[in-house]
């Protein structure tokens, strides 16, 4: 039972399971000590600035900018090389393709699979 003065949401927070997924991993990824939240709020804040319209985002948009941000952080910390980032990035497209509709999209499934990964 909800309370009375509790905010009622009209649309789900994810659109989509990846929208979700970037989120976890942001969490993970600053649990596990990889960044602070401030550095976080930082770089997230300056992606929005440089990506966005003035108006509101679409979720789509908004996430898209978690993703730009992580992709960012992982690079300035030199965990991963913006060439290996696009890499998988279009390891995982290929392998969206060749995914059958429902399955979960596996980095195993890219046709060009070069050992990048068992998931996504």
């Amino acid at each position: 039972m909800s309370r009375p003065d509790a905010p009622v949401f009209d649309a789900p927070v994810f659109d989509a399971p990846w929208q979700a997924q970037v989120f976890a991993l942001a969490v993970g990824l600053n649990e596990a000590g990889v960044f602070s939240w401030t550095d976080w709020a930082a770089t997230f804040s300056d992606v929005i600035a440089r990506e966005q319209a003035p108006e509101a985002p679409s979720n789509d948009e908004y996430y898209r900018c978690w993703l730009i941000a992580l992709e960012q952080m992982l690079t300035a910390r030199g965990l991963a090389d913006a060439e290996t980032v696009g890499a998988v990035t279009q390891a995982w497209h290929r392998a969206a393709q060749a995914t059958p509709h429902g399955a979960p999209i596996l980095l195993a499934n890219d046709p060009y699979s070069s050992g990048l990964g068992a998931s996504s």
